[in-house]
């Protein structure tokens, strides 16, 4: 495995790698959610590529950038171990050098949900990985589900832009006890990590209630609202929008749909959401 820390040193390097290229772009602190995407992508492709970035231009000012985890060592082993041929580990400079000027912005996509509470997120997550894209030059993109709205943007750009790619969705990894494996994840302590486990449960139950036949909006928001409400320390939204735009449904749920929860539990912002399908034939 290989490692580049320039835009130059990395296309050198990307140039000897013929045929089909993966590419699963991180932040780093690497966990099983991120090995399932790079093993994926190494079933996948020719060659995998990984990136290794935290990307300053996603976060707020109030957010956790600094104390964001950075276990790079680390980090570069799993790569090696999932089969990897090629990281990218650039420095902030390399990726925003001085005049840096020039933004992407998906406009409606970005608006809910997240884009609600953190003004601005969208627009550098769809930056940083259109830079990463122009660099690498990839087949396919991986992308967990977990984060279903920052994939409908990356996939919306893709398309808007003519990017010749595929950017590729994979389903949520999961601890065993339900819990959404996310980097920050080890900032929850014992007790706080035992609450948050209330977001996995309350979906589950949507869910159900959803396979089961109910589609009214109101009732599984409720139902998501005051479960969460008495575990989390803030909800920021529990909420169920169509899947393909993330609009409102006016009346019951009659196309696919995602129910999508954020919020903090102690000072730990976490996300997770699953899609909810009609089956054909029954009537929404």
């Amino acid at each position: 495995m290989k490692t580049a820390s320039t835009v130059a040193a990395l296309r050198k390097a990307r140039a000897r790698l013929k045929g089909t290229l993966g590419f699963v772009p991180t932040m780093g602190a690497l966990h099983e959610g991120h090995l399932t995407l790079m093993r994926r992508s190494v079933r996948e492709n020719g060659h995998t590529v990984a990136s290794i970035f935290v990307n300053p231009r996603q976060f707020g000012p109030s957010e956790d950038l600094a104390k964001y985890p950075r276990t790079l060592k680390e980090d570069l082993k799993l790569c090696r171990e999932a089969g990897v041929d090629l990281v990218f580990t650039p420095d902030a400079d390399v990726m925003y050098p001085d005049g840096f000027d020039t933004f992407v912005e998906v406009e409606r996509l970005s608006r809910p949900l997240c884009g609600e509470f953190r003004p601005g997120h969208f627009r550098g997550v769809a930056t940083v990985v259109c830079k990463l894209f122009n660099i690498v030059q990839p087949s396919r993109a991986y992308f967990g589900q977990k984060d279903a709205q920052q994939v409908l943007v990356l996939a919306r750009m893709v398309e808007d832009l003519n990017m010749p790619l595929k950017v590729v969705t994979c389903p949520t990894v999961r601890e065993k006890d339900g819990l959404a494996m996310s980097s920050r994840n080890r900032y929850l302590s014992p007790s706080e990590r035992e609450r948050a486990l209330v977001i996995s449960r309350i979906l589950a139950e949507v869910k159900r209630q959803f396979d089961k036949g109910e589609r009214d909006v109101g009732h599984l928001v409720s139902i998501m609202e005051s479960a969460l409400g008495a575990e989390m320390d803030e909800v920021q939204y529990a909420e169920i929008r169509r899947l393909a735009d993330l609009t409102e449904f006016p009346g019951p749920i009659d196309a696919p749909a995602l129910a999508a929860v954020a919020g903090y539990v102690g000072t730990t912002r976490l996300i997770d959401n699953v899609t909810l399908t009609p089956s054909r034939g029954r009537n929404a």
